[in-house]
């Protein structure tokens, strides 16, 4: 199947949306989301319109890719955040060097197993480098093995840095990495 890999567009916000709330669906959305359908599902549309807008083509601190099939289908996205060097993370964690972190991964389980988070990883690392990170990471949550191999097949490893799950203290998230 062919996809086109590419960024969102501002105006995209209720396939933006569409495609969150599928996510947060999904049978591991427990283990793959700090968010939850219900949480999302009340939120306004101004919320979507600023999500969209804010990892849209135009926008310079994130961006959100798709993976649109010959019909229009969003088919799966991920978004990466830039992070600049001397900042703190959404964990509490000092950032040492620029860097991008991949989030919001999501493949429709008719496309998973095709190659297509290859591809929307790939492009996420080009945007990432072009901006000018030393490394990508992202976190994957410790019983989510396929995710994790899926990371490992794109040519991720494991940082050995681990995160706690906030309120979850028997939980933790790992830390995987690409450097440049």
């Amino acid at each position: 199947m062919s996809h086109v890999i590419r960024p969102v567009r501002p105006e995209e916000w209720p396939a933006v949306r569409e495609l969150r709330l599928t996510s947060l669906q999904d049978p591991v959305a427990h283990l793959a989301f700090l968010d939850t359908y219900d949480a999302a599902v009340a939120r306004p549309d101004s919320f979507w319109r600023e999500r969209a807008e804010g990892a849209s083509e135009a926008a310079a601190e994130a961006h959100q890719f798709v993976a649109e099939t010959a019909d229009g289908t969003w088919a799966g996205t991920l978004t990466v955040l830039m992070e600049k060097a001397g900042t703190t993370d959404w964990a509490g964690f000092s950032v040492d060097r620029t860097q991008g972190h991949v989030v919001g991964v999501y493949v429709r389980p008719s496309h998973r197993g095709t190659g297509l988070l290859k591809e929307l990883l790939d492009a996420g690392l080009e945007w990432a480098w072009g901006q000018g990170a030393e490394r990508v990471r992202l976190i994957v949550h410790e019983d989510n093995a396929r995710a994790a191999a899926s990371y490992r097949k794109a040519g991720f490893a494991p940082s050995g840095v681990t995160v706690p799950l906030s309120g979850h203290t028997e939980e933790s998230e790992l830390e995987m990495v690409i450097e440049r």
